[in-house]
């Protein structure tokens, strides 16, 4: 077998019990494999009596998403493997279309299949739809979804293309290539990790893909729904640290430059809307960022010495903000 479905699974036995059954049946030859992020509830035990053929890795505690993959990673051997959340429904076959498509796209990294909304499988799911871009001030948005308004699936997107990031949600990837461009930031915990992944390995002349001619049904928001805290300062920071690791020395000041008031802007709304709980969560994204800028350095260095892809190819030319238009 030369591939691995990989699930992280935290203290998530009932979305394992409801889920996992179609990953198992419609995966072909693919190794099923979960990785428990140290849960203290009944997952293990479920797994170990309702789906012996799931090979387990049992991991001391909750590493997150990001590190929690890596070291996933250091116990398969396949060639591929695919990051797959455990709130998704994989129908037949759907395996098929994104290994065919990297078996005949060498220069291909990482691809995602078209993401459709579990509890509306008419509509794209807002965590990766059609496939990810990066706006001009460094905000992500989707072909299917940008800002908070996700399109219905008329088959629009139905043609392969290059994006800039495959969603973690469901990311099939070359084994050899993660490892080479270090995995995922352990640092980030979750949000945005796969993102900065997709763009390094793109930085060093590799290619993203969608593949819409695969399909699979994502729930979302089951770890952090959109409003919590949380979830706003994980995005702040990490998007930020993101910024500052990936973009070309000719943009990075420009952009943080502008991300300084666009960030400031968000702050107000949400102060307006009286949540002050984000406002706050944007204050200290903002402040830990700094604090921890410096150890990034020799990481941007590094990243930005290995550069095969050209500076203009980094983001798009236009911001999501100010002319939301799809590319």
């Amino acid at each position: 077998m030369n591939l691995a479905v990989v699930i992280l699974n935290w203290n998530g036995a009932e979305m394992m019990r409801k889920f996992l059954p179609s990953v198992v049946a419609n995966s072909g030859d693919a190794e099923i494999i979960v990785a428990d992020n140290g849960s203290t509830d009944n997952s293990l035990e479920i797994l170990r009596a309702e789906f012996p053929s799931v090979r387990i890795i049992p991991l001391p505690e909750n590493y997150g998403f990001a590190e929690g993959y890596n070291r996933a990673f250091e116990h398969i051997d396949h060639e591929y493997a695919v990051l797959l959340n455990s709130d998704v429904e994989t129908p037949e076959g759907w395996t098929t279309p994104l290994l065919d498509f990297m078996e005949n796209h060498p220069d291909v990294a990482a691809c995602q299949p078209k993401l459709l909304a579990y509890h509306d499988k008419t509509s794209f799911e807002y965590a990766g739809a059609a496939g990810g871009f990066i706006d001009k001030y460094g905000y992500p948005f989707c072909r299917g979804r940008i800002l908070q308004k996700v399109e219905k699936d008329h088959g629009q997107y139905d043609t392969p293309l290059e994006i800039h990031w495959a969603t973690g949600a469901c990311m099939m990837v070359r084994t050899k290539d993660y490892i080479a461009a270090g995995g995922l930031d352990s640092r980030f915990f979750a949000h945005n990790e796969e993102i900065d992944l997709c763009w390094r390995l793109r930085i060093y002349g590799k290619k993203i893909y969608c593949v819409p001619q695969s399909k699979v049904y994502h729930v979302g928001g089951g770890t952090l729904p959109q409003g919590n805290p949380r979830k706003t300062y994980l995005n702040f920071r990490n998007n930020l640290t993101m910024l500052y690791k990936n973009l070309p020395d000719c943009r990075l000041q420009t952009v943080m430059r502008v991300r300084y008031w666009l960030d400031r802007l968000a702050m107000l709304q949400s102060l307006m809307k009286g949540n002050i709980a984000d406002v706050r969560a944007i204050i200290k994204a903002r402040k830990d960022f700094s604090a921890w800028k410096k150890t990034y350095e020799p990481i941007r260095r590094d990243i930005q010495s290995k550069r095969v892809m050209p500076a203009n190819k980094d983001i798009t030319d236009f911001s999501i903000l100010l002319s939301p238009l799809t590319p």
